[in-house]
């Protein structure tokens, strides 16, 4: 992917000058790109705290540490895989590391996507009101693209939520599924491998409906992932800043860093690779006139939301986990009382 991003760059930057690039790099205001590193870093931040909440009734010392992995895992996994299939896994291997049980962790990672695809929806409803006209007047051709990548994140889920909460279709569908499995395995040996499976699907199912009756930890990480994505999708409006651009319209670059990540969402590429570089050139040319500042400014906004996700992740799977401590039953009752 790193090979790729580099043939990606050196495409883009084919018709720029070399003196023109250097000079605008030259020129930068580094503060304005602190602020922009800041916002990724919250935007990590924010999700670790998200999932502390989401394990707190179940663990102690789940440390800050142990939690920032997962989603830096997830980054990584996200960036490597068609579509972003990775990442999943990966936050329900590196918590198992840390100690949580497969089907709690695999409840928590569900949850936590579900709450972050419905406040992706969200935002893309009050971009859509800000700035689709804009999408619509100058770039008819991508309005399909942002409504079709809704309407994927929408029933994404949909689905998820049948998938928590239909308790009887995930256990036929999983039972389906095995069937493959069992020709390669003997009796004895596939059905202890499916009553393990089945107490996975039970503790996932229990940890589901436990997390969705807790409202006040629903609506305080609802809360804290609106913040974190609005970091996210404030970084194109703080590199512009950087760029010397003043006057700029917060709202409205912030709304269309919103369609660019759903229009990325549907490229099958890794990383969206192709596809988010064209679409932040596209959607923020009127805003960055020059066509070398644009091209820097794409670079500059891939590298914070993508590649330093991919480093950071790598070297977030290389640390050694530490281990929580499940909370028993009784306590757990005791400390929600």
């Amino acid at each position: 992917m790193v090979a790729l991003g580099v043939g990606i760059s050196w495409y883009s930057l084919r018709n720029v000058k070399l003196s023109h690039l250097m000079n605008d790099i030259v020129t930068l205001n580094w503060w304005w790109l602190l602020v922009a590193l800041g916002c990724i870093g919250l935007y990590f931040g924010l999700e670790a705290v998200v999932l502390q909440k989401f394990v707190r009734h179940r663990y102690r010392n789940y440390s800050f540490r142990s939690a920032l992995r997962v989603p830096l895992a997830e980054q990584l996994f996200n960036g490597i895989t068609p579509f972003s299939s990775g990442g999943q896994p990966a936050q329900i291997f590196v918590m198992a590391q840390s100690g949580i049980d497969a089907g709690r962790a695999s409840s928590v990672a569900l949850m936590k996507f579900v709450v972050f695809q419905a406040m992706v929806v969200l935002n893309f409803l009050f971009a859509m009101l800000i700035g689709f006209h804009y999408l619509a007047e100058k770039l008819s051709y991508l309005s399909l693209y942002v409504l079709l990548g809704f309407l994927i994140h929408f029933a994404v889920i949909v689905g998820l939520l049948l998938v928590m909460y239909w308790y009887n279709f995930t256990k036929r569908a999983v039972r389906i599924v095995l069937i493959p499995v069992g020709w390669f395995m003997k009796a004895d040996r596939f059905a202890k491998f499916q009553d393990n499976i089945n107490e996975k699907i039970d503790s996932f199912y229990e940890e589901s409906l436990r997390m969705t009756k807790d409202w006040r930890m629903l609506i305080e990480v609802s809360v804290l992932t609106f913040f974190q994505l609005l970091f996210y999708y404030l970084i194109p409006y703080f590199i512009m800043r950087a760029m010397g651009y003043h006057g700029i319209n917060v709202i409205m670059v912030t709304s269309l860093n919103v369609l660019i990540f759903l229009v990325t969402s549907l490229f099958p590429i890794p990383g969206g690779a192709g596809g988010a570089e064209f679409g932040f050139t596209e959607l923020f040319a009127k805003f960055i006139p020059s066509h070398s500042k644009l091209i820097l400014a794409m670079l500059i906004w891939r590298i914070l939301t993508y590649y330093l996700g991919l480093f950071l992740g790598m070297f977030a799977m290389a640390m050694r986990p530490e281990k929580a401590e499940e909370i028993p039953m009784d306590q757990e009752v005791t400390n929600k009382n």
